[in-house]
């Protein structure tokens, strides 16, 4: 390790000038990196919903859909903004009354269902078909252009048009996620550690490694908003504490050197001995997301682990050739730090052990019933401002034509039209059904297909399929309409084995079954692979279960206390942060178990033991938590998207809760536990004298 430190040390100008230089190909990969934001593009492949949007795009050519309400025109000019509409490019279809019957004649001979469906006192609908799929750059792109034709009385809306105002919020906020996140991290960090310039320095090479880690997301194909939103913010505020070590690591070992470089040297080989197994619990916590079979997890927990991965590199090179560049101007800006010894505090934990005991216990049923009994969300509109142009134009589609989603199905062509007519009437019965449209209800069972127009005709059938589009009273992901699937399924069934039920409230229904199961998977992959990292690094069997449980504790409370609060959850927050806090925070009790360790080893009774590991631990556990917190609390402040901010919230109040729950409890639990804690902790039963330890974590914080 030393020789590499030496090594770094030495040819620190060349790893500044080409850590610099690699920065222009980490801006190409941004730049080139395509960002998805439709949530349900990240359900597996296999499933029959996705497999039919598939076929809906490869046998119909068409993907999106949305639903356009025109207000107030005359039918002529509805007829020429449709006219316009098809021009657009990648509009594959758009249908409306003068599909089936000239303009002159009036709607009225419609059949009532149809026209009710499509029309509302001053309001009708077009349904408009895409060529591209629900969040493609077409889609988006001709999204645009139909808002800028229609005018300020015709609304889009449709999960397309969600995504193209979700994609315009986030372009237009992300950079602000980041300079909040910064302002806020330099800020604790100026206030807390001993140099005024040193945090503009940790900042300056945690932002080289950001900017590699977003570069080569490029080679994960694209990263949902979600990854673009929080990668940056929760890069810098997981690896901030590698960066810390290393300064504390410096400015130790400049107390036994002379010679800057050899401290530096000596400070590398410490860094790196630590933060190898500090980091390898955040990222077994970021692989466990890998594991969802709804593939955001993988998207998101690649994109971190990779960045963990780049902290941990960054603050062995990048930050010490920045450091040694810089040292001058950085020995003058020192500091004491405002922090007052925690002694006192300490003494109390210790002599009142048996109350953090007693809150554990009292604690962990209450948090433990909110954890499991937290509403969540899955209407992905719902985390949007109301202000935004979808949301006002779903609000006009369910107040004015009693419309909350639309479901497609596709069955087979070979159905007879008595066959077709008969199911879309048992359709029709379903509640909170408001609709079924198909070419046999639009032109009636006595037309024989043969005479109509082919391009009539080619809009709703195919040589294998037939579309029907089935509008629904009831809103998406809602009891209701899950149950509304159910028995349109069942119906659709009954005619034709293969008949597939799609769209937004299909495909949502197949995400809340497979994440509800990956929220238990990921738990207990994530558990398992900090338990046994821990297991390792201790070399105990007792203080894994010991310290996963402390906080687990905290998760319980972090994601319980919406339960009580009446809030409910974003689907997709509980799984993700439930890992995050695990991995990223268990580096605090970490932290205080070496220290404890360290001192029962050279033979302190575990009471003056415990103490002293407080005492000593808490300094740096207080910077790493408020750290973290600084750099999420701040997004969670100012995003209008709940999904971000949400997350971003429990990020920032978990940090704080493990921080609380390391410092009361855990020393608490070591006072009680701590014999059988000796009786199977290899290092002290086999009494090693303490030069045999491995390299403790103390400063790792």
């Amino acid at each position: 390790m030393l020789k590499f430190g030496q090594a770094i040390v030495k040819c620190r100008i060349a790893i500044f000038a080409v850590c610099i230089l690699l920065l222009i190909p980490s801006v190409i990969g941004i730049i080139s990196t395509r960002i998805n934001y439709d949530m349900l593009d990240y359900l597996p492949s296999d499933m029959e919903t996705v497999k039919g949007q598939n076929i809906l795009l490869d046998e119909f050519g068409k993907g999106a859909f949305s639903f356009i309400i025109v207000k107030g025109m005359e039918p002529k000019d509805v007829s020429a903004l449709k006219r316009e509409i098809e021009n657009v490019d990648h509009v594959d279809t758009v249908i409306w009354y003068d599909d089936v019957s000239d303009i002159s004649v009036p709607m009225q001979i419609l059949p009532s269902k149809v026209y009710d469906a499509f029309n509302s006192g001053d309001s009708t609908l077009m349904a408009v078909f895409f060529d591209t799929s629900t969040s493609a750059d077409g889609t988006i792109e001709a999204i645009n252009r139909i808002r800028s034709i229609a005018g300020k009385n015709c609304f889009v809306a449709g999960l397309s048009a969600l995504v193209t105002d979700l994609k315009a919020l986030c372009e237009h906020e992300e950079p602000i996620y980041v300079a909040i996140a910064v302002v806020l991290a330099c800020l604790i960090m100026m206030i807390f550690m001993d140099s005024w310039l040193v945090p503009f320095v940790f900042l300056a090479s945690i932002g080289i490694a950001i900017m590699y880690n977003l570069g080569t997301n490029f080679f994960l194909g694209d990263v949902s908003y979600i990854t673009k939103a929080l990668c940056a913010v929760l890069q810098l505020a997981v690896t901030m504490d590698y960066s810390i070590f290393l300064w504390h690591s410096y400015c130790e070992e400049r107390r036994r050197f002379a010679d800057y470089k050899e401290a530096m040297s000596h400070a590398i080989a410490n860094t790196l001995r630590s933060v190898t197994g500090s980091s390898l619990t955040t990222i077994a916590g970021f692989i466990a997301l890998c594991f969802m079979s709804y593939t955001l997890g993988m998207n998101l927990g690649l994109a971190m682990a990779k960045g963990v991965l780049f902290g941990v590199i960054g603050s062995v090179t990048i930050l010490p050739a920045i450091i040694l560049v810089f040292h001058t101007p950085l020995e003058k800006t020192m500091h004491r730090p405002i922090l007052p010894s925690f002694e006192r505090l300490s003494g109390f934990i210790t002599k009142r052990s048996y109350i953090f005991v007693i809150a554990f216990v009292l604690l962990l049923a209450p948090a433990l019933y909110g954890y499991v009994n937290a509403e969540k969300y899955y209407e992905l509109g719902k985390s949007l401002p109301q202000n935004l142009d979808y949301v006002i134009a779903n609000s006009k589609l369910s107040e004015e034509f009693d419309i909350a989603t639309t479901h497609m199905a596709l069955v087979s062509s070979e159905i007879s039209q008595k066959d077709m007519s008969e199911m879309m009437e048992r359709i029709d019965n379903v509640d909170g059904v408001k609709a079924s449209l198909g070419l046999d209800s639009v032109i009636g069972t006595d037309v024989p297909n043969e005479i109509l127009p082919g391009s009539v005709k080619d809009v709703v059938e195919n040589d294998q399929y037939k579309l029907l589009l089935i509008s629904s009273e009831y809103k998406v992901a809602s009891d209701e309409v899950n149950k509304q699937i159910d028995e349109l399924n069942a119906i659709l069934k009954s005619y034709d084995q293969n008949a597939m039920l799609i769209g937004e409230a299909p495909c949502t229904k197949d995400m809340i079954k497979i994440t509800d199961h990956d929220f238990d998977v990921v738990n207990v992959i994530s558990i398992a692979a900090i338990f046994l990292i821990i297991a390792f690094v201790l070399k105990s069997i007792s203080l894994p279960v010991i310290l996963v449980a402390v906080i687990e504790l905290a998760i319980f409370i972090n994601l319980g206390i919406p339960y009580y609060t009446g809030l409910a959850l974003p689907f997709i927050s509980p799984i993700c942060i439930s890992t995050i806090q695990l991995g990223a925070t268990v580096d605090y009790a970490i932290l205080l178990t070496n220290r404890y360790l360290r001192e029962r080893a050279v033979g302190l009774p575990k009471h003056e033991a415990v103490k002293t590991a407080v005492a000593t631990s808490l300094p740096s556990i207080i910077v790493s938590a408020l750290g973290f917190f600084a750099a999420t609390f701040g997004v969670a402040v100012y995003s209008n998207i709940d999904m971000i901010q949400s997350m971003c919230e429990l990020m920032a109040r978990g940090a704080l809760i493990s921080m609380l729950s390391v410092v009361f409890i855990l020393p608490a639990l070591f006072m009680v536990f701590d014999k059988m804690i000796m009786k199977t902790t290899w290092l002290y039963r086999n009494k090693k004298p303490l030069a045999n330890m491995p390299v403790d974590m103390e400063d790792l914080l």
